[in-house]
């Protein structure tokens, strides 16, 4: 087989396969670009050495058997035998989960969390969103410190184990989505700079250098990654990729790096006959993201929707720290103008960033499933100083209000896994740094962090403690308990709903009405025939919904129709669907 790699300032680079040596040549077609031909076959280790330097891993490696400082191996896609004939799933009309597949399940494992799936298929979810995958150092960790773009983290089962997961996934009728990051690489087990210029120091990112997006080298930058997004969706048969903080990924091209990808997967779409996607994870609040490329948008898909999520958080939990503060002012209205405009910061005073942010996104133009709702994230759950989900903090009945307010409102939702039934364990940070000094400064760092915002430093969990990863495992015997199984049955009622009536899908933002009231701390908003009634008080509201005939679809505690006023009263802390035909 041919072995390749870029080396553009090399003057040698030698193939170390199988306990052999050669030397490599450089490809006349292909500045930079080294190739051999040597005999090898799946599973065949090997590693590229430049200038006589140390041997490395293959930057474009789809296998790391001994982590991200090994040797590479050989993987041949071809010999895998798929079970599903999956046509694919597409975005609109979407219910996502994010998964983290080392805490899942107490095993950690990919073949350990698709024995899991089922309950996923049950629940009602139509896509699985896989947090990163790729090779990091340890076991155990949040997976956002990988390096090997298109390897699989060997301690959760590797390629072969993530093409088992895909297939059950599909034969269940779940689509997967794989968060990726190309923003920032890990610092351990990096070694792309003894290669290439993958990164420059003409901008910088909260995580050191920024990758080469836009400097000399950048084309075959933009290609490593374009390449790798290509090959999760080609050789895993995945559905779509979520991209992490794109607001990092600093480009000054005219063509920028995310049109360039947002393309080629849609290229790869059209070749493969199957709808793929991208959602992005933006701070910008710039409609451009979501916007297609023939408008003069970027033509990702979808991104998430932080202003709604920051909205709701402030109203349920009355939190006013930090990035929180903008919304805490009136948090019920803010959560309304989310609801009917998708953003808060629309380009309005942020007191959080000492200046103006955002962009006013057209209702008209923009259609509601590309901006994702949700009421926790494994950012919003796992950064917070004790990793704890908004079941440690709340009743039974706000937690159903939220629920609601996502799983019926204009956004496509997305759920953190073991939200549906209240876990009642935290999701904490934690790592398996093997390099003692980067994790000494990892673990200061965090207690640092949070001692910023009163937290002792025996309060901030260890990241390095196995404990701590332990502790952040799903309990799958709280589904069968109370409180918790009738938390999923409210979630399982909900999307069961949000797929059986067409105006809970409908993408028109400008058709959605929202009323409210921040001194009762209701709000209700109607989508077509479909009216949703939130209580967050803990006293009963009266709420108007006008004198049509209505029928209650579903409510959290048992609530009558509107009276002849068209006056529905809701109990404390509860929430309603109702239908007005």
């Amino acid at each position: 087989m041919q072995f390749e790699v870029w080396a553009p300032q090399a003057d040698r680079v030698t193939l170390h396969c199988d306990g052999a040596t050669r030397a490599m040549e450089h490809d006349p077609e292909r500045a930079g670009w080294w190739t051999v031909d040597a005999e090898a076959r799946d599973g065949t280790r090997y590693g590229f050495s430049v200038d006589d330097g140390p041997v490395r891993p293959d930057p474009r490696s789809r296998r790391q058997p001994d982590g991200p400082d090994g040797l590479s191996a050989v993987v041949e896609h071809g010999l895998h035998t798929w079970r599903v004939e999956w046509s694919g799933r597409p975005l609109p009309g979407a219910v996502l989960y994010e998964l983290h597949v080392g805490t899942y399940t107490r095993e950690g494992t990919l073949d350990a969390a698709a024995d899991r799936l089922g309950h996923l298929a049950e629940l009602g979810v139509t896509h699985v969103e896989l947090m990163p995958l790729c090779p990091f150092p340890g076991r155990h960790g949040w997976g956002y410190e990988g390096v090997s773009l298109w390897a699989v983290h060997e301690p959760y089962g590797g390629p072969a184990a993530l093409k088992r997961f895909v297939d059950r996934a599909h034969e269940l009728g779940l689509g997967v989505v794989l968060d990726v990051v190309h923003n920032h690489l890990g610092p351990s087990g990096n070694y792309l700079p003894e290669f290439g210029p993958y990164f420059t120091d003409t901008h910088h990112t909260p995580w050191g250098t920024a990758v080469n997006l836009d400097a000399p080298g950048s084309d075959e930058v933009r290609a490593f990654l374009i390449d790798s997004s290509l090959a999760w969706l080609r050789d895993y048969r995945l559905d779509g990729l979520r991209l992490d903080a794109v607001h990092a990924l600093a480009d000054t091209r005219a063509l920028h790096f995310l049109e360039e990808l947002s393309a080629a997967v849609d290229a790869l779409a059209a070749d493969s006959g199957r709808p793929l996607f991208l959602i992005a994870e933006s701070d910008r609040n710039d409609p451009r993201l979501i916007t297609a490329r023939d408008k003069g948008g970027l033509g990702v898909q979808a991104q998430w929707n932080d202003d709604f999520h920051h909205a709701l958080h402030a109203a349920l939990t009355g939190e006013s720290q930090g990035y929180y503060a903008d919304f805490a002012r009136a948090p019920v209205s803010a959560l309304a103008k989310t609801l009917g405009g998708g953003f808060f910061h629309d380009g309005a005073y942020s007191s959080f960033r000492g200046r103006h942010h955002g962009r006013p996104l057209d209702r008209t133009r923009v259609s509601a499933h590309r901006l994702l709702g949700y009421s926790q994230t494994h950012d919003q759950v796992g950064n917070r100083a004790q990793g704890d989900r908004l079941s440690a903090q709340l009743s039974p009945g706000l937690l159903a209000c939220a629920a609601a307010l996502v799983l019926t409102g204009p956004f496509t939702p997305m759920l953190f896994m073991g939200e549906e039934w209240a876990a009642g364990t935290p999701w904490q940070f934690f790592t398996d740094h093997t390099d003692r000094e980067l994790a000494e400064a990892v673990r200061q760092g965090r207690r640092r962090e949070f001692a910023a915002h009163g937290w002792a430093e025996d309060e901030v969990p260890d990241p390095q403690d196995p404990a701590t990863r332990d502790r952040s495992c799903l309990d799958w015997a709280e589904p069968d308990s109370e409180p918790h199984a009738r938390v999923l049955a409210w979630y399982r009622r909900l999307i069961a709903l949000r797929h059986d009536q067409p105006d809970l899908t409908d993408p028109d933002l400008a058709d959605i009405k929202v009323a409210h009231d921040e001194e009762a701390r209701w709000l209700a908003f109607r989508r077509g025939d479909i009216c949703v009634a939130v209580n967050l008080a803990k006293t009963p509201a009266e709420i108007p919904l006008g004198t049509r005939p209505a029928e209650v679809l579903a409510a959290w505690e048992p609530v009558g129709p509107p009276d002849e006023e068209g006056v529905l009263r809701v109990p404390g802390e509860c929430c309603v669907v109702v239908v007005q035909p």
